[in-house]
């Protein structure tokens, strides 16, 4: 895979990504034509990549609380400027990938500022697998 074409957008993590510290920089590119499954590759450079899936076709009824320190943080205004995304563990296996539910990644379309909100009070599963439809 070659890296991301100068004319991707770059999204700007307002905090680092759990586990990539060093790391807030990433262009973001679909890995599909349906707009299901997403690359975020660091922007810097390096290799570090995570694949993001959609939720919407995959988990129909998930519906994220998004704390009000996440949503000024990104100066999200509406909710319709909210995309969310989930990152995907795909293992040595994609037949038993899994899907983080409970930190989900919040973009806000506008700015292109992004976060990974860890949700409270909740008993969504960090590792749910990723079924096809």
């Amino acid at each position: 895979m070659t890296d991301a074409p100068v004319s991707a957008p770059v999204i700007e993590f307002v905090s680092p990504i759990m586990g990539l510290p060093n790391h807030t920089a990433f262009h973001l590119q679909p890995l599909d034509e349906e707009g299901n499954l997403w690359s975020l590759r660091e922007a810097g450079g390096t290799r570090t990549r995570l694949v993001v899936v959609a939720p919407g076709r995959f988990f129909p009824g998930y519906a994220p609380e998004i704390d009000d320190e996440t949503v000024a943080a990104l100066d999200l205004r509406e909710a319709s400027e909210a995309a969310v995304l989930n990152v995907v563990n795909i293992g040595d296996d994609p037949a038993t990938a899994t899907v983080n539910l409970l930190a989900p990644i919040v973009i806000n379309h506008r700015n292109l500022r992004a976060a990974q909100a860890v949700l409270v009070g909740t008993d969504l599963p960090l590792r749910a697998p990723l079924l096809a439809p």
